[in-house]
């Protein structure tokens, strides 16, 4: 149920501090590093000068730049992990997928090294990005930003007519996007029969890469996000926001790069994986029995993988159900192998969601674990062995990732549950009207659940003392209390 974007109510609008305390406080609670030791700094810095107009880096490098690649982003990104290209060849298509080269820049075991693992990854809030590397790099020398010469590692991924590939090759490359695009825009260029071949080869592949993940029981949700958005004159308001056709068609590009990754590490024998266990068939009895409460068909014989794509998340009742079908992608977590460590088999080596194994290398810019991913496909493609920094470092990946990914869940829950709390403070007592996503089993005629509000974009705690909650259902309820500094919002049925 996506809903407009919503500013702060009259009586705080004056009062941005509000929200800038808050979220200092919170980025304080959950230890999270907002400045660089000065070393790292300077490391970066020096990276950045290092690399003359031409874009050389250290190492063989094939001169790519007449590759037309572009990059497809939010509007106003700067941290440009990747550029594209697709185009026909014969009956399928070659995918070139550019990914900006950060091991170029980063001395292995240097202060800037120690400085990623202690970050994991880019932290993005409503007043600003908390960068794992430095924007020096992040932003400047190392994003592939249209009409200048990046280092980069080139994918190129051939695939037949019906998507499936058929030939991999990755090697260091130096590119030139030459053009930085929007998704709302490509979209509308797609909807209107505008867009060039290569965006247009995008949504085919994007397309065929769909239609293979379905075949094999995979599923991807398409749930609005509830999101903060800051205005231009400083305040802080909540929205949903509903995902554009070619952002799945875009991220099936990054999905294919990790999955033939993830076959190559597999053949290698070293690397470290994306899992993801396969869903508890307790999960799934429980999501069946929520579709019954919600009214949605789903036949015994039809697996929720082909269930999925009938759902249209701006129904209540389908939106209920794709929030409470979130729950059987719980326990991802990054497994490494090498060495004395057997790669993973079966079960144990697939991301259950994307129902293949799966490997991160598509942005290092902003989440650590690609980097050495990379190094491993490069050296293996290569036929040399994985560098010594990399091979090192893969037994503690795991750990880092998981510890630091949790810090950013924490923040990103944090910075909602404030900007709800300051949005809904002047209205304690008042009704609103929404929709019931989430509902527990009442326990002495009391239950508590998750209801999303109509208008402003919250979703937030309900309890009732009367009964179970109506799941998928329509529901009046009053704001019973609200605690900015405590980041608590709860309502009641009347």
């Amino acid at each position: 149920m996506p809903g407009r974007p919503v500013r702060l109510p009259a009586p705080v609008v004056d009062d941005t501090t509000t929200v800038a305390a808050g979220l200092a406080a919170l980025r304080n609670e959950v230890e999270l590093p907002v400045t660089y030791p000065p070393a790292a700094l300077a490391e970066a810095a020096d990276a950045a000068r290092a690399l003359p107009a031409g874009g050389h880096a250290p190492g063989d490098r094939a001169d790519r730049t007449d590759l037309p690649l572009v990059t497809i982003d939010p509007a106003g990104s700067t941290d440009l992990d990747q550029a594209v290209h697709v185009a026909r060849r014969g009956a399928g298509w070659r995918v070139h997928y550019a990914i900006a080269d950060v091991a170029a820049f980063v001395v292995p075991g240097g202060p800037l090294d120690a400085e990623t693992h202690r970050r994991g990854l880019t932290c993005y809030g409503p007043d600003g990005r908390v960068p794992l590397h430095p924007a020096v790099l992040s932003e400047g020398a190392a994003s592939l930003l249209a009409d200048q010469d990046r280092p980069a590692v080139l994918w190129r991924v051939d695939l037949d007519a019906d998507g499936e590939p058929t030939d991999v090759h990755v090697e260091r490359a130096l590119v030139r996007s030459r053009a930085q695009l929007a998704y709302d825009q490509v979209q509308r260029d797609l909807d209107a029969g505008t867009a060039d071949d290569v965006l247009q080869g995008v949504a085919a592949v994007g397309r065929l890469r769909e239609e293979r993940e379905r075949a094999r029981g995979g599923a991807s949700l398409d749930v609005p996000e509830q999101e903060v958005v800051r205005a231009d004159d400083g305040t802080y308001g909540l929205r949903f926001r509903a995902t554009l056709p070619v952002e799945g068609w875009n991220a099936q590009v990054s999905l294919l790069t990790g999955v033939v990754a993830a076959r190559i590490m597999l053949d290698t024998g070293v690397g470290v994986l994306r899992t993801l266990p396969p869903a508890d068939p307790r999960d799934v009895a429980r999501l069946r029995r929520t579709a019954v409460a919600l009214g949605i068909d789903w036949p015994e014989s039809v697996p929720y993988a082909e269930l999925l794509p009938t759902l249209d998340s701006r129904r209540g009742p389908h939106a209920a159900f794709l929030n409470e079908a979130t729950t059987l992608f719980r326990g991802a977590g990054y497994t490494a192998f090498g060495g004395d460590v057997a790669a993973p088999t079966g079960d144990a080596a697939e991301h259950a969601a994307i129902r293949a194994p799966y490997a991160h290398v598509t942005a290092p810019l902003r989440r650590l674990v690609d980097r050495y991913g990379t190094e491993v496909c490069l050296a293996a493609v290569a036929g040399r062995d994985v560098p010594d920094w990399a091979t090192a470092a893969l037994p503690g990946l795991p750990a880092t990732m998981s510890a630091t990914g949790r810090r950013l869940a924490a923040f990103d829950r944090g910075v909602l549950d404030l900007v709800e709390a300051v949005v809904l403070a002047p209205h304690v007592g008042a009704t609103f009207s929404g929709v019931v996503v989430d509902a527990d089993e009442p326990r002495e005629g009391r239950a508590r659940g998750a209801l999303q509000l109509r208008e402003p974009a919250v979703v937030a705690r309900v309890n009732s003392h009367d009964g179970p909650l109506p799941l998928g259902g329509a529901l009046d309820a009053r704001l019973d209390e609200v605690s900015v500094p405590q980041r608590r919002v709860r309502f009641v049925t009347p």
